[in-house]
């Protein structure tokens, strides 16, 4: 049986009332930013003749946090989320527009890493490689840099670690994004006639099983990022791209098949980096990086104290240091705040045995990927 259509009358009444909440929700937002331009001005007075610090990380992980735990349905937590993020976003760029730059080009994951972190009102600039990030941002010249450093699939992308050996910036936050990708194409190509795939290397690593099952002969040829596979298949009717649902928008390219990586659960961590360390907010990481003495029994005296003060280490990550032959240096993630009392007996502990420690940041967990 067909289902019965409300009556027009209901169905006016109840149109009449959505107009009134929309009319309710738009004054709550004005006044909502009318409140963020107040804190603005009493940031400036108490900041004097200092730059003032807008964009505080671990307050707005607390709102969402917040909004998320009360939230009584029916939308879902991660949409009232990221409702609350865009809201965050344009009324803190009344405060002030931040400047972030990220792994480009355009129609990257990690723009959409960026767009997710800051919302939509942020100024964004894509650098060519992740040094480019960290300069910008070491030089002032963006607030904030958004870089990848871990996938599910692929591990740890070494070269972003490397870049904290000559830099002295902080880890103020982390976004994880639930990585799906596509194969795209011109809209009006022919798939029977596809010569060649591009992509960047980690999405043809994640996609590895679905290409040897459905275009086992295509080659596949890597390019320096998945927008860039997208921006070349946009100029060739035979060939394909994958890569991101934002860089079919961004080129113009019709998605053939969605969601093809071999894991459904596949997701890439992304870390914000800034010039500033960060309060706690409640639930947190740190990161530390640490070099040791080359002897037997090194690794243990580093890792013993986190497991003897009940701390829960989130990733190790080893890399070659520049200041020996066969000295390294160790990239540790653990749950926890420097300001912790736990967090600094841990730190404390290695401090003495280690030939240098250096905290990289402490910042709110990310929440959860989309």
């Amino acid at each position: 049986m067909a289902e019965k259509s409300l009556p027009s009358s209901d169905l006016s009444g109840l149109r009449d009332q959505i107009d009134r909440i929309d009319r309710d929700i738009l004054e709550l937002l004005n006044k909502r930013a009318r409140c963020a331009l107040d804190v603005a001005a009493v940031k400036q007075q108490e900041a004097g003749d200092e730059a003032p610090v807008f964009y505080r990380p671990e307050r707005e992980a607390r709102v969402l946090r917040n909004i998320a735990a009360i939230n009584p349905g029916p939308l879902s937590n991660e949409k009232v989320v990221q409702v609350y993020r865009q809201i965050m976003s344009a009324c803190l760029a009344l405060e002030e527009p931040l400047r972030v730059a990220y792994l480009g080009p355009e129609g990257t994951f990690t723009q959409m890493a960026t767009l997710k972190q800051f919302g939509h009102s942020v100024i964004g600039s894509p650098m060519v490689t992740v040094g480019d990030v960290f300069r910008e941002v070491a030089t002032e010249t963006c607030h904030y840099g958004v870089v990848p450093v871990e996938n599910s699939t692929e591990g740890v992308i070494s070269h972003t670690l490397d870049n904290f050996l000559d830099n002295q910036l902080y880890i103020v936050g982390e976004v994880s994004i639930r990585v799906h990708q596509c194969l795209m194409t011109q809209p009006d190509a022919d798939l029977d006639t596809l010569t060649r795939i591009y992509s960047h290397q980690q999405s043809f690593g994640q996609c590895r099983r679905w290409l040897d099952g459905h275009y086992p002969d295509l080659p596949r040829i890597t390019t320096s990022s998945n927008s860039e596979a997208a921006k070349t298949a946009a100029e060739d009717p035979t060939a394909a791209a994958i890569a991101g649902e934002i860089a079919a928008e961004v080129y113009g390219l019709q998605i053939q098949s969605r969601k093809i990586e071999d894991l459904s659960d596949n997701t890439t961590r992304f870390i914000v980096v800034g010039r500033e360390e960060i309060g706690p907010s409640g639930n947190d990481k740190t990161s530390i990086m640490v070099s040791t003495h080359n002897q037997p029994g090194a690794l243990y005296k580093l890792l013993e104290p986190f497991h003897r003060h009940d701390v829960s280490l989130t990733a190790i990550e080893t890399r070659p240091s520049r200041t020996g032959v066969w000295s390294y240096v160790f990239f540790i993630d653990f749950e926890g705040h420097r300001e912790d009392d736990k967090i600094r007996d841990v730190l404390a502990e290695i401090d003495r045995d280690a030939l240098e420690i250096r905290l990289l940041g402490s910042y709110p967990r990310a929440i959860h990927p989309e």
